[in-house]
C-alpha cells in the first residue's frame, strides 16, 4: 500500500474517502467529532502540498434516497473551522453541479460531496457509479478505515480507476499498523477484553485470539450465555440459547491452548431494563428469575482490573455492561481505568471502535490509552484474518 507521504499532491485534485459518519442531535449539531478530527492530518498534507481536496463520505443509513437528517450539508461549518478554509458543498455527488465544482477547484480549496448513500449504487459497489466519482479527481486517497470492510463504490471499486495514483491516508495506515502490532508483535502478558451483547458478533475474533492471548476476559451481555451453558441460573438476562454449545466449546479450546479465559464472578442485577430499576448484586450463576444482569459486579471488576494492570498488551472491544445508564457503567469504567493505569506503566493498549471507543471518550480516558480505533466492524474483521476490500484495493 502506497502511503500518503510517498505522493506529492501539488496541482492535483485528491478524491478522498473519509468516514464522517458522525452523530448529530435533533438540531443537526455534531455531538462527537472524533471521526472528523481523525482525518485532519491527511487533509492538511494534501493542502500543504498544493493540492485540492474532494471529500466523499456517508452519513447514517438513508433509505432509498436523500433525507435531510443525513445530509452532509450539516458538517460544512464544522469542517470549515477544522481546516481553516471555507468548505464548498456539492448538493449531489456525481451530477453536473458536482462535476463543475470539482473541475474548477483550485489548489488549497475543499469540496464536500453530498452523502454517497443517497445513491443505491454506492453500497452495491456499482462500477459505473465508481467511474463517475473517479472522474472528479486526479488521485484517490482512502482514509476511511471504518468502512474499509465494505466493497462499496467509494471504498474499493473507485480505486480501480487510479492504478498509478491511489494511496492510503494517515488514519488508514495508522489503523493497520496498530492492528498488526497487536496481531503480530504483542508483548506478553497479552490480555483481550471482549464485551458487548452477543457471542455471535465475536465468535471469529475470539477463536483467532485464543491462538494469541494469555488472558481472555469476557463481559457484557454475552457472558450470560456462557453462565447458562455451564448450568447457571441467569434470570431474564440476555441469552443466545442456540450458542450455548459454542460457549462451552470456546471454554474447552481456551483450556487446551492454555489461555486464561475469565468470566465474571458476579453481576449488578436489576428488576427491569432501566436506570431507575431496583439494583442488587448476585453471583453470575445465581440470578433470580425476574432479574437481569446489566453490568459486571464488584468481584468481577476487581479481578478483571488486576489482570489488566499486569498486562503488557491489551485489546478491548465491547463494554462490560449497559454503560449508557449510569447505574450500570461502573464495570466499563473499571476496565477503562485499569487499561489507562497499565498504559501509564508501559503497556500497549488498543481500543476497538464502536462502543468501546465511545466509552473511553465518555469516561475521560481517551488520552491515557495508546490507540483508539475508528473502525469497530473493520477492526474486528481485520483481526479475524479477513481481507478488507478498502485496504486491498490500494495494493
Amino acid at each position: 500500500m502506497q502511503t500518503i507521504d510517498q505522493y506529492n499532491f501539488a496541482g492535483k485534485r485528491a478524491l478522498v474517502r473519509v468516514d464522517f459518519n458522525v452523530p448529530l442531535d435533533k438540531d443537526y449539531r455534531i455531538t462527537d467529532d472524533t471521526r472528523i478530527r481523525a482525518a485532519t492530518r491527511t487533509i492538511r498534507k494534501i493542502l500543504a502540498d498544493g493540492g485540492s481536496v474532494i471529500l466523499m463520505s456517508h452519513l447514517g443509513r438513508p433509505k432509498g434516497g436523500p433525507e435531510e437528517k443525513y445530509s452532509l450539508r450539516h458538517l460544512v461549518n464544522r469542517l470549515s473551522t477544522e481546516y481553516g478554509v471555507p468548505v464548498k458543498f456539492a448538493p449531489d455527488a456525481i451530477e453536473a453541479e458536482a462535476v463543475e465544482q470539482a473541475r474548477t477547484l483550485q489548489p488549497g480549496e475543499i469540496l464536500l460531496l453530498e452523502n454517497l448513500r443517497f445513491y443505491p449504487e454506492e453500497e452495491k459497489g456499482d462500477a459505473q457509479f465508481a467511474q463517475r466519482l473517479a472522474s472528479l479527481g486526479d488521485v484517490y486517497v482512502n482514509d476511511a478505515f471504518g468502512t474499509a470492510h465494505r466493497r462499496h463504490a467509494s471504498t474499493a471499486v473507485v480505486a480501480e480507476s487510479f492504478p498509478q495514483a491511489r494511496v492510503g491516508g494517515y488514519l488508514l495506515h495508522s489503523e493497520v499498523e496498530n492492528a498488526n502490532r497487536v496481531l503480530n508483535n504483542a508483548e506478553r502478558p497479552f490480555t483481550a477484553i471482549m464485551g458487548g451483547a452477543k457471542i455471535s458478533d465475536k465468535i471469529e475474533i475470539i477463536e483467532q485470539l485464543l491462538d494469541k492471548v494469555d488472558n481472555l476476559l469476557i463481559g457484557g451481555g454475552m457472558a450470560y450465555t456462557f453462565a447458562k451453558a455451564q448450568g447457571g441460573d441467569i434470570g431474564s438476562s440476555l441469552l443466545e440459547g442456540d450458542k450455548m454449545d459454542l460457549a462451552l466449546s470456546l471454554i474447552q479450546k481456551a483450556k487446551e491452548k492454555g489461555v486464561n479465559l475469565v468470566l465474571p464472578a458476579d453481576s449488578i442485577i436489576a428488576d427491569k431494563f432501566a436506570n431507575d430499576a431496583n439494583v442488587d448484586v448476585a453471583a453470575n450463576t445465581h440470578i433470580p428469575p425476574t432479574w437481569m444482569g446489566l453490568d459486571i459486579g464488584p468481584t468481577a471488576r476487581e479481578e478483571f482490573a488486576a489482570i489488566i494492570r499486569n498486562s503488557k498488551t491489551i485489546l478491548w472491544n465491547g463494554p462490560m455492561g449497559v454503560f449508557e445508564m449510569s447505574n450500570f457503567s461502573l464495570g466499563t469504567e473499571y476496565v477503562a481505568r485499569a487499561i489507562a493505569e497499565a498504559t501509564a506503566n508501559g503497556a500497549y493498549s488498543l481500543i476497538g471502535g464502536g462502543d468501546s471507543a465511545a466509552a473511553v471518550n465518555q469516561l475521560g480516558f481517551a488520552d491515557r490509552v495508546t490507540y483508539i480505533s475508528t473502525g469497530g466492524g473493520a477492526l474486528l474483521e481485520y483481526m479475524e484474518g479477513k481481507t478488507l476490500p478498502g485496504v486491498a484495493a490500494l495494493g
